[in-house]
């Protein structure tokens, strides 16, 4: 007896992204974001099938939730009772929701990006610390509230970090970066001045 499909929502800091969260495994030990309904497409049947809707601009799978984000011009009120419905629908039948070969992707698109800066001596001691910390505690914190922040570069005092799911376009993410997540690692590892963003 398969167990039913429990889905409910969560507010995100940012008012145009909503979390739908299931009980049921999604997506593990990874994160998918789609901003456009090309890259659902070739890689997500769920986010593919969500980019249909209208007012669906953007959908982020992580763990045991969808976090989408509509477009400006709908009020979540109209819509939240009916993308509810279609997740729940879509996991209940099992249907599949990121393709094999996704997280392959991933993991070449990052060394790809990481690989043009190999980073020696003190500075490869930093960039470790900067990476722990935004893995241990910043990661978390950003994941409750829908979204992602990955490590991208760090150079001469400056960490560049990419922000994913709820966070992209949030218009409090700059709030969190500058006074949470910059003040953070300022305290922990002296060398860092400042802290800057990517929409992922």
């Amino acid at each position: 007896m398969k167990s039913p499909i429990l889905i409910y929502t969560e507010e995100t800091p940012n008012p145009e992204s909503l979390k739908f969260v299931v009980n049921k495994m999604l997506f593990q030990g990874g994160t998918a974001d789609f901003k456009t309904a090309e890259e659902a497409l070739v890689w997500s049947p769920l986010a593919n099938e969500l980019f249909f809707f209208p007012y669906v601009k953007g959908v982020y799978i992580c763990n045991n939730f969808v976090t989408v984000t509509k477009e400006l011009n709908y009020d979540w009120e109209a819509i939240k009772l009916r993308l509810k419905e279609f997740i729940k629908n879509y996991v209940a039948e099992a249907k599949p929701i990121i393709n094999e070969g996704f997280r392959e992707e991933l993991e070449r698109q990052e060394a790809e990006n990481h690989s043009s800066r190999d980073y020696s001596g003190d500075e490869a001691g930093i960039v470790q610390k900067i990476k722990d910390l935004i893995e241990n505690v910043v990661k978390p914190a950003v994941a409750g509230d829908g979204g992602n922040i990955e490590f991208k570069s760090y150079e001469e005092g400056v960490v560049t970090v990419v922000l994913q799911g709820s966070c992209s376009g949030c218009p409090s993410s700059t709030i969190t970066l500058k006074q949470g997540i910059e003040g953070m690692l300022r305290r922990m590892v002296p060398e860092v001045t400042e802290v800057v963003s990517e929409m992922g």
